[in-house]
């Protein structure tokens, strides 16, 4: 980075603490920054078990773990304030914000520059789109934002509708360890499955109504009935749990379907290898890290054609498409993707050779530097 001599403090201010948030902190931390962690919301939306990486310090104010409940539009002219008092203290050279509406909103509103905003691809592509407040906090924060931070050239489109200049956005996928995530094979856990010779789907989106689990699920059910060999491993879990439930009883699933839960990072690629496809029903989505796992590992996907699967799944070269919310359709991929075997061999080398040149996270992280530099030098002709 720029700053030559200097350490460079910066403010990573998220929603709250999850993988991704542990893994660009870590990175940032590696990159010899100063990392000031400051979490938007309370501590109970923690969804990473891991302490903060070595060397990141968190920052104590009137959001996150002072905040009893999750932050609500009310309290944003008081964190709005607050960090106007953390600013004055910590004096960092740039904050990275994110999502756009939230955390980002706030540092854009505090008056800060240079202002990295970072989207979580959900809150343009989706949150946005579905509420016209949120739109307008969007459209502020961006007016207001150095250089904005995307996973996939659907955020640039959508912030260029916003007037967000093209020419000020990092694109880049956020990426996976390609020493963790690699072909290979768990017997075992097929065989503590029971499902040695069965042909095993894997889905692993959170259970919320963007990630599109009931059309999944629906889809799954009217393949099984196709093939009965197929079998689904549906891990995670979210506000649709009493939905998804009700459409394995319904659909009397309940013995083709295993719902293992949470898993840690440590546990996933065993999952990844036990499996012989990935399917992902998102209505909206940037560049899923799960499923560039999926590829790096080499499975073929079944995927919605919403813009970021389709940056990563092309027809017949990793995998098959569907029309988002077709649950018929999605279940027909299925059924092709059990009996072309010979083209699951061929894409699972493709698969693998395509995460290894797009979602390799030590190249990817580059784009990230390369973008504080650009935020400081944009601020300072401000």
């Amino acid at each position: 980075m720029g700053f030559e001599g200097v350490q460079v403090r910066v403010i990573y201010f998220t929603r709250s603490y999850n993988t991704h948030d542990h893994r660009f902190l870590a990175s940032l931390a590696g990159a010899g920054l100063d990392v000031f962690y400051l979490p938007l919301e309370s501590a109970a939306r923690r969804q990473e078990s891991r302490p903060l990486p070595a060397g990141v310090k968190q920052i104590e104010w009137r959001g996150g773990t002072r905040l009893a409940r999750p932050a609500r539009w009310v309290d944003y002219p008081m964190l709005i304030q607050d960090l106007k008092r953390v600013i004055r203290e910590v004096k960092p050279d740039l904050i990275h914000a994110g999502p756009v509406h939230r955390s980002a909103f706030v540092a854009a509103a505090a008056g800060f520059h240079p202002l990295l905003t970072m989207s979580w691809a959900a809150d343009l592509l989706y949150e946005a789109e579905a509420s016209r407040w949120i739109h307008r906090l969007a459209s502020y924060t961006l007016k207001h934002t150095d250089i904005l931070a995307g996973d996939c050239r659907a955020v640039e489109d959508k912030a260029a509708e916003y007037g967000f200049p093209r020419e000020r956005v990092a694109l880049f996928p956020w990426g996976i360890d390609l020493q963790k995530f690699k072909p290979g094979r768990n017997d075992a856990l097929r065989q503590q499955l029971g499902w040695q010779n069965e042909f095993v789907v894997l889905s692993l989106r959170s259970w919320e109504p963007v990630y599109g689990v009931d059309i999944a699920l629906r889809a799954f059910a009217l393949a099984a009935r196709q093939v009965p060999q197929l079998r689904l491993l549906l891990l995670g879990g979210g506000s649709q749990a009493e939905k998804v439930h009700q459409l394995i009883h319904e659909q009397h699933l309940e013995e083709r379907v295993k719902l293992p839960g949470q898993v840690g990072q440590e546990q996933l690629p065993d999952y990844y290898h036990a499996s012989d496809l990935y399917l992902t029903a998102s209505h909206s989505d940037g560049s899923s890290v799960t499923l560039m796992e999926a590829l790096a590992c080499g499975l073929p996907a079944v995927v919605s054609d919403i813009a970021g699967n389709v940056e990563w799944v092309q027809l017949d070269g990793h995998g098959w498409v569907f029309h988002d919310g077709d649950a018929a359709g999605a279940a027909q991929c299925m059924v092709k993707a059990y009996q072309e075997a010979d083209r699951r061999a061929t894409m699972q080398a493709a698969n693998h050779r395509l995460a290894e040149q797009r979602a390799d996270w030590n190249k990817n992280f580059k784009v990230l530097l390369d973008a504080y530099d650009r935020a400081v030098a944009l601020a300072g002709n401000r």
